[in-house]
Order: structure tokens, then sequence, then C-alpha cells
């Protein structure tokens, strides 16, 4: 498995802004492919489906080169987690991928419905069980649902926002992960783009853009709010300095980083641009020493 990995969510074409295309799409998803990364993460709400159909399309004839996951949200945005639901769901999902099978089937996010997460937790064991999914794990979790869940049955995997930006499982979350052998799926590790030095003091989202704050129901994430999003963007210009002395980009640098800081972490990278997928995936080869690294954290701690 690569320690950089294919993330799904813009081919949903809701919450970055249209596609293009699907065959832009598409030629991104190959792109990435044969430049090594061997794993793709989506979920039935990224685009309501759009994406996953997007994905299934993509690996067709590639299915033995590579791993699909995708996840089950809650019914406030996806099918739901009692356990019919999330029956439901991943039949539904993997029609739309068109596949028998998902290598890793994840709870999005934790549910505040009052259904019990080991109720829940039950149902996902059985698909792992029954096949429909090679391994099942959660995404926006902490420990103590973590722990609730290992009492049905192991976790194989958590999706959590991990980045420059964003460090809050590093010190102590990280390690007892890689104690238990759970693999940790970072996602945003480019924090949402502002880390791959193409950004601005200046920069405008458009409003269908969740990082704008002016979707309805979104809340502007903290990194780009005011006053923030200036002060990101002075780090991530001494980030850009490190990296052009290193003879790489902004980019595969702050990549590299997420991946450097655990053994049993890997990144989600995920972007429509064939150029952008094949440097993504090129960071993953990336050594930072001790120094450059310590280097690093002195900017962003």
């Amino acid at each position: 498995m690569s320690v950089v990995g294919f993330g799904a969510w813009e081919a949903g074409g809701d919450a970055w802004g249209p596609n293009d295309s699907e065959e832009r799409v598409i030629e991104a998803v190959h792109a990435g492919l044969d430049a090594g990364m061997t794993w793709i993460d989506t979920a039935e709400v990224y685009g309501n489906g759009v994406s996953e159909r997007i994905v299934g399309r993509a690996v067709r004839g590639r299915r033995d080169d590579v791993l699909v996951f995708t996840k089950v949200a809650p019914s406030s945005e996806g099918t739901g987690f009692r356990p019919d639901e999330v029956r439901t769901a991943i039949r539904a999902s993997l029609e739309r991928l068109d596949l028998e099978d998902v290598d890793l089937y994840q709870l999005h996010w934790p549910d505040d419905t009052g259904i019990p997460v080991e109720e829940t937790w039950g149902a996902m064991v059985s698909l792992r069980d029954e096949g429909l999914a090679r391994h099942v794990g959660v995404s926006n979790f902490d420990r103590e649902l973590i722990e609730r869940c290992e009492t049905v049955g192991r976790v194989d995997s958590l999706q959590n926002e991990l980045s420059l930006l964003v460090q809050e499982d590093r010190e102590k979350l990280l390690p007892w992960l890689a104690e238990r052998g759970i693999t940790y799926l970072a996602y945003s590790p480019m924090g949402a783009g502002l880390l791959t030095g193409a950004m601005r003091a200046g920069t405008v989202f458009p409003d269908d853009d969740w990082r704008s704050g002016r979707r309805p129901g979104d809340e502007q994430p903290e990194p780009f709010r005011p006053g923030a999003f200036e002060d990101n963007i002075a780090k991530v210009d001494r980030l850009g300095e490190i990296a052009a002395r290193l003879g790489t980009t902004t980019a595969a640098l702050a990549l590299a980083w997420v991946v450097s800081i655990s053994p049993t972490t890997v990144a989600i990278a995920g972007s429509r641009n064939p150029e952008h997928a094949r440097s993504n995936a090129a960071a993953g080869d990336l050594e930072l020493s001790a120094e450059v690294l310590a280097e690093i954290d002195s900017i962003f701690a």
C-alpha cells in the first residue's frame, strides 16, 4: 500500500466547485495510479454518489492494481448507522462503484442520533466477515469511540484530519494507534490546499467552495478565517523556502511531513489535475532528515 493515496472528495463536484468534466477527473485518477498510488478513498456523500460512480469508472479494468475505500455517513447526510442502513449503504456503494467488494469500508463521522456505536460497529464487523468489505474502519473518531468499537471487533483504520496546520492527533493518538497496528489515514494533509504554496493573502474562494464559509450550513474552517489565513500564508512561504532548498515543491514537502511522523500513517491527497496527482504520488518517495523535520516544526509549532 502506497504511503500517498488518491482522495476523491473533490471528484464529487459539489464542495470544491463543479468538475470541468468527469473525463478530466478520471485522467487525474489514472495519473496518480500510474505514478505509484495504489489506493483511492471516496464516500457516499461526496457529490451524493457522484464520486463513487467516477471512481468506479476510473478503476474499471484495473481492480487488481488498486485498493478502493469508501464510507457510510449518519442519516443527517448519508444512509444512516442502523445495522440495516449500513448494509443498504454498502450495497448501494458497490453498485455505484461497480465492484463486488471494497478493500476498506468506514464510518464517516460519529452519529449524534442516539444509535449506540457498538450496534453500528457490529454491522460493520459482519460486512467484513461476509467479505463485502475486506477491512473496516472509522473516520473523525477519538480514542474513546475506537475503544468502544473494539469491544465488538477490531478497528482496522482511523481516518482523521492531520497536517502541519492541524496536529491534534500527533502527540497522543498517533502513538497509541501505532502500538495497536491501526492504520491512520490522514485527510487534508495539505491543509485543504493552503499548504500547496499556490494561495496568496488575497485569494478569494467561490461561494460554492466550502473554504469560503458562504455555503449554506458551512462554517469557514479556522485556517481560512481572516487573520489566521494571512498568518498561515506567511508560514507556508517559509515552508516553500525549505522545499526550494531541497529541490522539491511546497505541497510535496507538506505531504512528506505527514507520512514521516508515524510508522502507521498514510496520506490522502486529492486533486482533479493530473499533473498535481503525479506530484502528490512522488511525495511518498521524499525522505526528510531529523534536522529538516525539526526546522519545519519550528515554523508550525
